[in-house]
């Protein structure tokens, strides 16, 4: 009877402790073991929109694995990651600007001075785009501290 109820209050911890962190972030917004939903990130500077990458074009960078819609994306991503790879390891820009790791829609983009950055929505870069320079120093400043969080906002 005491291990069953043991065994009942362990199972209550572990759900309750998977509600409160929803996601475990590693250094790239991952989804199934692949960076940034999947999604190009070199068409987004090339065609300016979000292209869905496939598995048989990728490339690893700093532990995460990144699609590409082309090999020739993808050729261009390994000569050059820095250039290509997304802002606060992929997560919302605006999220980190305000302190804290938060998921992305890979519709909700913006390019600026060559580096791109993503947002949880199309609202939320609506408000990222009134003060893209303050967000960028805020975000940047956060980001040391918050890309160490496990949390990860849904």
């Amino acid at each position: 009877m005491i291990r069953n109820v043991q065994y009942t209050v362990l199972a209550v911890l572990v759900l309750l402790f998977a509600s409160v962190v929803p996601a475990f972030a590693g250094e790239y917004f991952e989804t199934e073991g692949v960076a940034i939903l999947g999604y190009d990130p070199i068409a987004y500077f090339t065609e300016m929109k979000p292209v869905k990458g496939l598995p048989e074009f990728q490339a690893e960078y700093q532990g995460s694995t990144f699609y590409f819609s082309t090999a020739a994306n993808r050729d261009r991503f390994i000569a050059s990651p820095d250039n290509y790879a997304p802002q606060y390891g992929g997560y919302c820009a605006f999220g980190m600007a305000k302190g804290y790791k938060a998921v992305i829609d890979p519709a909700a983009f913006t390019v600026v001075d060559d580096k791109l950055y993503l947002n949880y929505s199309e609202a939320i870069r609506s408000k990222w785009q009134t003060d893209i320079p303050g967000y960028i120093s805020k975000a940047n400043a956060n980001w040391p501290d918050v890309k160490r969080l496990t949390k990860v906002h849904q």
